[in-house]
Formats: structure tokens, C-alpha cells, sequence
């Protein structure tokens, strides 16, 4: 039974270890897919791309055997609370990741279109954002540091607030085809990256019931920042 026990924590060590990976992997990814939207390098952001296999195996072998260890152990309270935030955790960063190659392959399908720095600047203030909370929520979760992860939703008010104010930039892109066209698209961007935020906050409410054993949202969807 004992050896049992020790095999059953080693592979939730062996399931964190995954997580934190892909954590590291998909703020990268936000962090590139905006420096190549930013710099129109095309190339980057065929690498942001490319780089998204890296995370989607790491995403399906978490799964398989995070399966696997269900079948083949049962979990006391706190382990199975564990396993229950591995499981949640592991979809929201495989989230984030698919997020970023949105962003890569809106870059991709902008080239050759005017562009306007002040909507430019915005998106990598956001991505900036949005990199730094993924980081943090991961830090979180390695360090079991409740604090840190109470932390997210305020991390999160200013990518909504820029997120808001892109709509209205845009609109006044109304009397100019091609940069009314390009701004669409740069709303999507903007809109990618808020979701990419909120799948951190998500990430921060399962570190908060992991600890805690209670689980609140953070966040009110009826309530504007």
C-alpha cells in the first residue's frame, strides 16, 4: 500500500511538473505571437504556431495520465481536490496557448495593411499584461501562494479597460477601408488577449480551491471594471 502511495505521488509531481511547462510555454507564446504582431514578423509568428504541437502534446499526455493515475489509485480528500485542479488547469493553459496562435495567425493575415501605432502600442501593453499574469498565476501555483493568486483579478482590470477602449478606436477607422479593416482585426487580437486573461483568473480560482477547499469566482461578468 505504501509503495502504492509513493508511485501516486510521484506521478502528481510528474502531472505539476507537466503543468508548470506548459504554463512557461504558453506565456511565451502570448509574449511572441504580440512581438510579432507588433514587429509584422511573419516568420515569428509562423513559430508561435508551430510552437503550439509542443503544448497540445503536453496537454494530451497530462490528460492520458491523469486518467491513467484515477483508474489505477483513489485519491484521499486532498488529493483528489489536487487532481480535480490538475485536470482544470491543464485546459485552461492549452486555452491560452490556442489564444496565442490566434494572435500569430491574425498577424499572418494582416500583411500588407496600414496600421496605427497608438492601436499597436495598446496590444503590447496588453500582451505585456497578459504574459505577466500567466507568470504570476504560475508562480502561484508552484508555491502554493494564495495571496498571489487573490492577486489576478486586479491584473486583469487593465487589459479590460484597453480592451474596451480598442472598440473605440476602431470605430473611428469607419471613413478609411483599409485601416477600418486592419482595425477589425486588431479588435479580435484584443479580444483574444482579454480571453487569455480571464483563462489566467480561471487559473487563479482553482490555485484559491485548491488551498482553500472552497471555490468562488473572482470575478462578477455582470460588473464592469
Amino acid at each position: 500500500m505504501t509503495e502504492l502511495r509513493t508511485h501516486f505521488h510521484d506521478e502528481l509531481e510528474r502531472l505539476e511538473h507537466d503543468l508548470v511547462l506548459m504554463g512557461e510555454h504558453a506565456g511565451q507564446m502570448i509574449s511572441d505571437s504580440v512581438a510579432a504582431l507588433v514587429a509584422s514578423d511573419f516568420e515569428a509568428a509562423q513559430g508561435v504556431i508551430d510552437k503550439d504541437d509542443v503544448v497540445d502534446d503536453l496537454y494530451l499526455e497530462v490528460h492520458q495520465r491523469w486518467l491513467a493515475t484515477m483508474a489505477l489509485q483513489t485519491p484521499v480528500a486532498i488529493d483528489l481536490r489536487l487532481m480535480s485542479v490538475i485536470l482544470h488547469v491543464n485546459s485552461h493553459l492549452e486555452r491560452i496557448a490556442d489564444l496565442a496562435v490566434t494572435i500569430a495567425k491574425i498577424t499572418e493575415l494582416s500583411q500588407g495593411l496600414p496600421h496605427d501605432p497608438t492601436v499597436i502600442s495598446h496590444l503590447q501593453e496588453m500582451g505585456d499584461m497578459v504574459a505577466s499574469m500567466v507568470r504570476t498565476v504560475m508562480e502561484a501555483f508552484t508555491s502554493r501562494d494564495l495571496e498571489s493568486a487573490l492577486e489576478l483579478p486586479e491584473m486583469d482590470r487593465p487589459v479590460n479597460r484597453l480592451n474596451r477602449k480598442m472598440v473605440r478606436k476602431v470605430v473611428k477607422f469607419a471613413e478609411e477601408t483599409d485601416l477600418l479593416e486592419w482595425g477589425v482585426r486588431m479588435m479580435v487580437v484584443s479580444r483574444t488577449l482579454e480571453r487569455a486573461g480571464d483563462n489566467a483568473v480561471d487559473v487563479a480560482e482553482q490555485i484559491a480551491f485548491l488551498l482553500t477547499g472552497e471555490f468562488r469566482e473572482f470575478t462578477d461578468a455582470s460588473h464592469h471594471d
